[in-house]
């Protein structure tokens, strides 16, 4: 009998591993999920250094050999990496409301002076009052009210030195664009993002045009924190991309 197909689990900014609940508990044993903190961010608040590289060998130190990569906003922007870096363990790739970043060299540069800025201000606050500002960014707008206090729950996991440490190490500003990479990618790759993300549902069209074989999955009536929002639509695809049957094959 083969091993149940393996996924990895990348969280957003200010979010934790345990944010993957709702989709990890609805795969059930069909699947091994593992979902951890990546650095910066809760149990991992204090691991330093805080950087692409230290992250993808976080990524790379992980159990078993192969494995499907699922990210979401600036962990999906960390497994698009994850994904060129280690082609021949990442078996397929699901990006949920994410970009291979920014292109333009001077708007990097804008963002990353803006991501600074915002670090400053995080490390003067607690991460109470950070959190409750975090939950007013109108890209995570328009959420229910259960979603909207679990995500403030996950937030209370961090600290802001450590948020502040994962803007300015793992930030849109601070990461390379990989968008003239996209046609490397050789595995199936699912591009999922939210009908009222206008933003990253245009993302996602314009990265699907780049990659092979890729599909677009516009989940109706949801934004940008799709496996939150509708963790149903995202373990459907889930299902389809990564079939529970599909054996486990040795790079």
């Amino acid at each position: 009998m083969s091993e149940a197909p393996a996924l990895v689990l990348l969280h957003g900014f200010t979010n934790s591993g345990a944010s993957w609940e709702p989709v990890v508990s609805g795969l059930g044993q069909r699947y091994r999920a593992i979902a951890p903190d990546i650095r910066g961010h809760a149990s991992a608040a204090s691991a330093a250094p805080v950087t692409l590289d230290a992250v993808l060998a976080d990524i790379n130190a992980l159990k078993p050999q192969r494995f499907a990569l699922v990210g979401y906003s600036q962990g999906g922007r960390i497994a698009l990496h994850a994904a060129l870096a280690l082609p021949r363990r990442v078996t397929a790739l699901v990006l949920i409301g994410a970009s291979p970043g920014l292109d333009d060299e001077l708007e990097r540069a804008g963002r990353r002076d803006a991501d600074e800025r915002l670090a400053e201000q995080i490390e003067a606050l607690s991460i109470t009052e950070f959190a409750s500002m975090w939950a007013q960014t109108p890209v995570l707008g328009g959420v229910s009210m259960d979603v909207a206090a679990a995500a403030h729950e996950d937030r209370l996991r961090s600290t802001p030195q450590g948020l502040a440490a994962a803007l300015r190490g793992l930030g849109t500003g601070a990461l390379p664009s990989v968008w003239d990479r996209l046609g490397e990618l050789r595995m199936p790759v699912s591009l999922i993002a939210g009908e009222r993300d206008a933003k990253f549902t245009a993302i996602a069209r314009q990265m699907a045009q780049r990659i092979p074989g890729a599909t677009v999955s516009i989940v109706a009536g949801a934004g940008h924190a799709v496996h939150l929002e509708r963790p149903a639509e995202v373990i459907s695809e889930l299902e389809r991309v990564v079939p529970a049957d599909q054996p486990v094959a040795e790079p």
